[in-house]
């Protein structure tokens, strides 16, 4: 009978110690669950920021192939994109080209730019056709 009791005292210790190794493996998964967590949430930000700059280069390139000023567009732009974002407008001819950028400080990864562009015919602002 005693032999039955030290199985189970036997059995009881390496019970406690996998119990130990449980803890240890999960302190170490939290921390890197933790980190792809935050890498995940980051690049999911500086995507909808990149087609907040895309959305926003859109618009303002319509209001310019509308006819609106640049400081109309400029302003649709500004609102539309992230905060804190540039708007550069360049116009050649029939064409209107809009970009808008936006940067975002990283902890640890340094600055980071996202970009968003768009090119737009000018609207013709004759008269209808009569024949």
């Amino acid at each position: 009978m005693s032999g039955a009791r030290a199985v189970v005292r036997s059995h009881r210790g390496a019970r406690e110690r996998e119990r130990g190794m449980v803890s240890a493996e999960l302190a170490a998964a939290v921390p890197a669950l933790l980190l792809v967590l935050v890498v995940g949430l980051t690049a999911v930000r500086l995507g909808v920021d990149e087609v907040r700059c895309v959305d926003a280069a859109r618009l303002a390139a319509r209001a310019l192939a509308r006819g609106d000023s640049q400081e109309v567009a400029v302003g649709l732009a500004v609102r539309a994109g992230p905060g804190g974002s540039a708007v550069t407008v360049r116009a050649a001819g029939a064409e209107v080209d809009v970009e808008v950028t936006a940067g975002r400080e990283l902890p640890g990864w340094g600055r980071i730019t996202v970009r968003g562009a768009a090119v737009a015919q000018r609207e013709d602002r004759g008269g209808p056709a009569t024949g």
